[in-house]
């Protein structure tokens, strides 16, 4: 789906007071759910990579980060996800090599980069899995809202240009649950990506002495050295596609052109020969993201440029005092 823009003002609009009750209900039943749930804990720990919004607000680099930064640490990181957009509901352990988005979707192909991934639609029986096949620690790449399995460690991912949009739950906004309810359950906050003044504010009034970790995605150097001052097209299926497209103007892009899709749209071969001959038209190269890679068509990715980002964390450190006390216990 594509985010309505009302969801996007600082202030709710009158169609988003209209749909107030629809979101309230939907909250409620979440509260409902956590509340008649037992967590059940994995053998191991589990530190959880959420949000409160729908949508992309980085949680998969975020995931990714923490899996590499664990495997440096001499652990063996598993991850969870859900697979979201693939039909696989496991627990079955990820194979780029023999699965597509299809069956898993596209975050766990990425997420695969990094650690031995799990799609699992029961995150418990995923876990049990993952333990059996030697992780000694767990990170679920989304679930905060899942009651299910016991969480070590929850870090919820904010969008540092949208923060939490007009502050309401879906679909009167783009919230899952309220701020401060979800907020209240967090150990900690990632403000990912450049933020706007008015998001800070609120992030920090709401955060309640949560820590406030701040981060950013930055592409890589090859491929920033690959795209400055080159002409392209850019096209997207993500949470935020204007996040990428002006994330190549930064990188000094002759942006010629812009292509916006729905998160996690499965890209056809009419859709590739239309943004081929869009891109012939204007003298451009297409490029796109690595999620939006993965779902393009093997047959059809010849000629597409990919840009890759990595969490850069303004003070990495600042992890250690929240990932120490849960992998390595007194």
């Amino acid at each position: 789906m594509r985010p309505p823009e009302f969801w996007s003002r600082p202030e709710p609009s009158p169609i988003a007071r209209l749909l107030w009750p629809a979101g309230w209900l939907f909250e409620a039943a979440g509260r409902l759910r956590r509340m008649v749930t037992r967590p059940r804990a994995a053998a191991v720990p589990v530190i959880c990579v959420g949000n409160l919004s729908l949508g992309g607000a980085g949680k998969t680099p975020v995931a990714m980060s923490l899996a590499r930064r664990l495997r440096a640490a001499g652990r063996r990181p598993h991850i969870l996800t859900r697979g979201y957009g693939g039909r696989f509901r496991g627990p079955v352990r990820v194979a780029p090599a023999v699965h597509g988005t299809a069956e898993v979707g596209d975050e766990s192909l990425l997420l695969a980069a990094e650690a031995p991934v799990w799609v699992a639609a029961d995150r418990v029986a995923g876990a049990r899995a993952a333990v059996a096949a030697g992780a000694d620690v767990l990170v679920m790449d989304d679930g905060f809202q899942n009651p299910s399995p016991r969480k070590d460690l929850s870090l919820v991912v904010v969008d540092g240009g949208v923060g939490f949009g007009n502050g309401l739950v879906a679909p009167a906004g783009p919230l899952r649950e309220s701020v401060r309810r979800g907020l209240a359950r967090a150990d900690a906050i990632v403000l990912l990506g450049p933020v706007a003044g008015p998001v800070m504010a609120r992030v920090a009034s709401a955060a309640a002495g949560r820590r406030i970790l701040r981060a950013d995605l930055r592409p890589a150097a090859e491929a920033a050295d690959r795209l400055a001052g080159r002409r392209v097209l850019g096209f997207a299926g993500i949470g935020r596609p204007a996040k990428f497209f002006e994330t190549l103007r930064d990188l000094g892009a002759d942006l010629a052109g812009t292509r916006a899709f729905a998160d996690h749209h499965p890209y056809t071969g009419r859709d590739i020969d239309r943004i081929a001959a869009a891109a012939a038209q204007l003298d451009a190269r297409p490029v796109t993201t690595a999620k939006d890679w993965v779902r393009v068509p093997e047959t059809r990715r010849a000629g597409i440029e990919v840009l890759t980002v990595r969490v850069d964390w303004e003070n990495e450190t600042d992890l250690d005092p929240l990932l120490r006390p849960v992998i390595d216990p007194p």
